[in-house]
């Protein structure tokens, strides 16, 4: 079996049919999508309305949590603009998303960790900032959950981590926001350094699940000049260059 691992597509509707497009020709045979995927300055309802009629197994990130139950007063820009736009067929998709989902006896789907959507699982911030998480780290924010595959997202940043107890554990980093930045726990920036739109494919093999990164020029351009008619220099800067 081969599964393209879409996240955190954050309304960027040129980074996800780029990817779309790029995994046609790569002969897999499941497409999943974590969550996180309509909040942003960018085409939160163009997103939706491609990923909709496609079936995918899908989960739903804390950004659609944070849509579905805070009012539109305590949303972030992000969030709201993503509220404003939504009609009530979007809304009816995103509250039927489970927040997690076994793919298969040996593929469990998370967005953040196992119980907790915000957890950075694969990365730890400390001052300066985020630096990759330590065995023992990811494994005490596992929650005792156990799998050969376990997809999460929620940081942006890809990485494929090899469980010491056995298993993989796959960030495919972001499809549609190379780059941002966080005052919480403690102000920390994520930077993958290019525009690129990210995703990864895992791999049964008679060796176990090995994994791929995948790193997807797009027009970034274009969404860069969406974000800033929108009044967001941050998400502009963060598009075209995968630096805050």
């Amino acid at each position: 079996m081969r599964i393209a691992i879409l996240s955190d597509i954050h309304g960027n509707i040129a980074a996800l049919d780029a990817v779309l497009s790029d995994i046609v020709r790569r002969d897999v045979d499941r497409i999943v999508n974590l969550g996180d995927i309509m909040s942003g300055p960018l085409f939160p309802c163009a997103v939706a309305d491609r990923l909709m009629p496609l079936g995918l197994p899908t989960i739903r990130g804390n950004h659609e949590r944070q849509l579905l139950t805070q009012h539109p007063d305590r949303m972030g820009a992000s969030d709201r603009h993503a509220h404003d736009m939504l009609e009530p067929r979007h809304r009816e998709w995103m509250a039927d998303l489970p927040e997690q989902l076994w793919l298969a006896d040996d593929v469990l789907m998370v967005h953040g960790a196992p119980g907790d959507d915000l957890c950075y699982w694969l990365e730890s911030i400390d001052p300066p900032g985020l630096r990759p998480a330590t065995a023992q780290e990811v494994e005490g924010r596992a929650g005792g959950v156990t799998a050969p595959l376990i997809l999460c997202g929620h940081t942006h940043i890809p990485r494929i981590h090899h469980r010491p107890g056995g298993g993989l554990i796959v960030n495919p980093g972001s499809v549609g926001l190379p780059a941002y930045d966080d005052v919480h726990p403690v102000p920390h920036r994520v930077e993958t350094g290019t525009p690129d739109a990210r995703y990864a494919i895992a791999t049964r093999t008679d060796r176990g699940w090995q994994a791929t990164l995948i790193a997807l020029p797009y027009d970034h351009e274009t969404a860069a000049r969406a974000a800033e008619s929108r009044g967001r220099a941050d998400w502009a800067a963060a598009l075209r260059t995968g630096r805050v």
